[in-house]
């Protein structure tokens, strides 16, 4: 009898990665396509995922599948056909792709582990500082690190040189390994009682009376009302501080039986939720909603479906569709992902679904630990929630049968995975999707992006207008209401809002008048009005730190970061001036005189999150002010009690960076002041009047979601631009009409597409060379391809030219399908970005 041949995409870092194995005859029958295998790679053992069954290999002879590590398929069907299609249509390798979709800790790459051997002082002392550094670092952990362990230990620093440097030597020796998944369920010791009445009578009547014997006597008396296995740490408290040497001495009498019990860890177990009962909708919302019912039930009715973009203002009730989407979708027996663009959303999301679907609703992001992932994953692949909520990574949660896709401010940048490969977009990833499972793809936004605007226009989808805002947080500010003269004239419960009106603030007038404070006259004078009623204000800047770089007045030298040539952010704490970079984290203290010159004349220029909460302390020493910014953020559930401070009113003014642009709903804050709107506008981007407007129009929907009403203070200097007064009129409509016309023009997205194709080298001319080469390559594919409408810009340096001490060059590729022309071509030591999200 023949064996069985697999195809398997193996876990190692080369592009191509699909082989042909066999199965031994102990697997036969236990493995199925999407399972994870361990398998033989040359000398060493990989992980692999099984994509399919094939009936005659593509090699002679095969090897065996090692063993399987689940086994349950950890990539779905509909998953195992995603991740082959955004290989193919990212130019990424098919391992990555399926790495998106199995928990941190489960897929395992190949790795090598490095061994010191015994060396004489002599033969030391002539390493270099680095060496030295590697061998005094793997002797430290025992005499044995892991490559990736030498990665951490040596950020930014060519330690791979410097260890073949030593084999060769002969001070370090290696060997190839595969770490063991590093996630597993998590058990909990039990305890059970089991005592017959005689036995526990015979029990007590023999132990004296002292401490321990009493524990004992209560933990007894605490096991017998229970009558199932309960957590020992139960066991504990009930008995006022016992230890499991008492739990094992009853158990060795006979009284008690211990165990253990899987269990789940769950992020959301500590949240409380309070239900409300689903308002009744506007008029508005309700024919979104007909519309949005119909095109659920499609399926059901055996017809195929139609992605929808949802077009709400800030403060319509976009949620509220949501969450009936979902009621929908559940009652068909059928599962919903909800997206939202950051980490700092989450929470104010999940409350909302959990009070409306409590118990069925699972977490998935980064910031989670991996065993919570982990049970998260596991808990949707048995069918136990209803609901995931995330980031762009949830859209891969092994659901068995989903109905609903909701992207939830849809124009968010985060939906684009630039850092690592695959470099995807979320939205084009949720659209194979639902495909895929016949599921109903719902985009939300109040300032949808243009290019998938256009696409949704072309490809005739429903696009859907939320125009108005709803009045809501009746409960939530029925004392402040009581005071006010916001208060609408009827008792309806759902009654529509106005959009605050908007103050635009031309700051060279402000200088002209004498003004050199960074607020406006009138954004102090709201920012006092807010604090005399008790109410709330947001204070937007897209800068964190306390200066945006640092300079020599005497010869204008800047100080600018050793590996990434970029001026260095000015944070002044509360003992220590530091400059930092906020791209590689390089930090120094604040130099008492210029490297370049000498002179003592070292400023600090311009305005980042620290000093505008400085300013607004010495304007207004009784406020109480929180920081939201990448440096206030960085411990786990920072997000969280930062966000339930401000909405429990433990702090009058909330000043931070683009995370208050992203769908906070904040009841008492009346007045949001933009600080300066000018930033990111004049970067040489072609989205960046667009995302201007876009921040602006979102950041200004934090004011006024009350009937306590709000007010926007635009602050800038060019009130002029186009992008700007728009967004200051709420013209979402003109501002996309005359930015179409401008992309037409120059021939960009959304009627071209783009590649970028980045290369990175730490020699300056080493990065021109390759470059340059790879431009004439691609001029050629595109001339003897005909390829009329195609056409390169570039080779360039790449505007932050150099990061990390690594030389940037690009070519940007615009084309109508530039992935025609890149298929032809090797591109393996390249960053390959299709349509990406920034050409900086």
């Amino acid at each position: 009898m023949s064996p069985t041949y697999v195809q398997i995409a193996v876990n190692v870092s080369q592009k191509n990665n699909i082989f042909d194995y066999h199965l031994p005859p102990d697997l036969e029958g236990e493995v199925l396509p999407g399972c994870l295998v361990e398998v033989p790679f040359g000398r060493q053992t990989v992980q692999g995922v099984v994509l399919s069954f094939v009936e005659t290999p593509s090699i002679p002879v095969t090897k065996p599948v090692s063993s399987l590590i689940d086994p349950q398929p950890v990539v779905l069907p509909w998953l195992l056909k995603i991740a082959k299609r955004m290989s193919e249509e990212t130019l990424s390798p098919l391992a990555p792709c399926l790495g998106l979709m199995i928990p941190t800790g489960l897929y395992q790459q190949a790795d090598t582990l490095f061994k010191t051997v015994p060396t004489d002082l002599v033969k030391f002392n002539d390493l270099s500082s680095l060496q030295k550094r590697i061998i005094q670092k793997i002797d430290e952990r025992g005499g044995a690190l892991r490559g990736r362990q030498l990665k951490t230990a040596f950020p930014r620093q060519n330690w791979q040189a410097a260890v073949k440097n030593l084999q060769q030597k002969g001070l370090l020796v290696s060997q190839p390994v595969l770490p063991p998944p590093n996630v597993r369920p998590r058990t909990v010791r039990t305890a059970q009682y089991a005592a017959i009445p005689e036995m526990l009578t015979a029990y007590l009547d023999s132990q004296r009376q002292n401490a321990a014997a009493e524990r004992r006597r209560k933990m007894l008396d605490f096991l017998q009302q229970e009558p199932w296995p309960v957590e020992v740490s139960w066991v504990y408290a009930a008995s006022g501080g016992g230890k499991l040497a008492d739990l094992l001495h009853l158990a060795e009498a006979g009284l008690v039986v211990l165990g253990e019990n899987e269990t789940w860890r769950d992020p959301l177990e500590k949240i409380e939720t309070q239900v409300f009962d689903p308002p009744i909708l506007t008029p508005a919302q309700q024919a979104v909603w007909d519309r949005v019912e119909e095109k659920i039930c499609n399926p059901v009715n055996g017809r195929p479906t139609s992605p929808i973009l949802l077009h709400g203002v800030t403060g319509s009730g976009k949620t509220e569709i949501y969450l009936r989407a979902v009621d929908s979708v559940i009652k068909q027996g059928r599962q919903a992902i909800i997206l939202v663009p950051e980490i700092a959303l989450t929470p104010q999301t999940v409350r909302r679904f959990m009070a409306r679907f409590p118990g069925r609703v699972g977490l998935m992001h980064s910031q989670l630990s991996p065993g919570e992932r982990y049970d998260t994953w596991r808990r949707a692949r048995a069918g136990q929630i209803s609901v995931i909520i995330g980031a762009r990574s949830a859209l891969f949660c092994p659901l068995s049968n989903p109905g609903l896709v909701v992207i939830d401010e849809c124009h968010e940048t985060t939906y684009y995975q630039d850092d690592f490969q695959p470099y995807y977009n979320a939205i084009r990833a949720a659209l194979w999707f639902c495909e895929e499972t016949n599921s109903l793809l719902l985009l939300g936004s109040a300032t949808p992006p243009l290019e998938w605007r256009e696409y949704a226009r072309t490809h005739g989808w429903d696009i859907l207008s939320l125009p108005q805002r709803v009045l809501a947080h009746r409960q939530a500010i029925e004392d402040l209401l009581a005071d006010s003269n916001h208060l609408p004239a009827n008792n309806e419960e759902a009654v529509s809002l106005p959009l605050p009106p908007v103050s635009l603030i031309d700051m060279r007038q402000e200088l002209t008048a004498g003004n050199r404070s960074m607020f406006s006259r009138e954004l102090q004078d709201a920012l006092k009005q807010v604090l005399d009623t008790g109410r709330q204000a947001i204070l937007f800047l897209n800068r964190r730190g306390s200066a945006t770089y640092v300079f020599c007045r005497h010869c204008g030298h800047v100080l600018r970061c050793p590996r990434c040539d970029l001026p260095l952010t000015f944070h002044a704490g509360a003992n220590l001036q530091t400059l930092r970079c906020h791209t590689c984290a390089y930090t120094r203290q604040m130099p008492k005189t210029c490297p370049a010159c000498s002179s003592t004349q070292i400023r600090q220029y311009g305005a980042g999150t620290e000093k505008v909460e400085a300013e607004v302390k010495q304007l207004f020493p009784q406020a109480r002010t929180l920081r939201w910014d990448y440096e206030s953020t960085r411990y786990k559930g920072a997000h969280d009690i930062i966000l339930t401070h401000f909405s429990n009113h433990q702090a009058d003014i909330l000043i931070g960076t683009q995370m208050l642009a992203k769908g906070l709903d904040l009841p008492l804050v009346t007045l949001v002041g933009v600080v300066l709107a000018d930033v990111g506008l004049n970067l040489p981007d072609f989205r960046a009047a667009e995302k201007t407007f876009q921040l602006l129009m979102q950041v200004a929907g934090r004011a006024g979601r009350s009937a306590l009403g709000g007010k926007v203070v635009i602050q800038t200097f060019m009130p002029e631009h186009y992008a700007i007064k728009a967004a200051a009129a709420y013209d979402y409509e003109g501002f996309i009409t005359r930015e179409l016309a401008y992309r037409k023009d120059i021939k960009y997205p959304p009627f071209y597409r783009l590649a970028r194709l980045e290369y990175r080298h730490s020699n300056p001319a080493a990065a021109e060379k390759k470059a340059l080469d790879m431009a004439h390559r691609l001029q050629e594919a595109i001339d003897s391809g005909e390829y009329t409408s195609s056409e390169l810009i570039g080779p360039a340096p790449c505007f932050f030219s150099k990061i990390n001490g690594v030389y940037r060059w690009q070519i940007i590729l615009r084309s109508p399908d530039p992935l025609k022309i890149l298929h032809q071509l090797r591109t393996d030591d390249w960053f390959v970005l299709i349509d990406p999200i920034n050409l900086l």
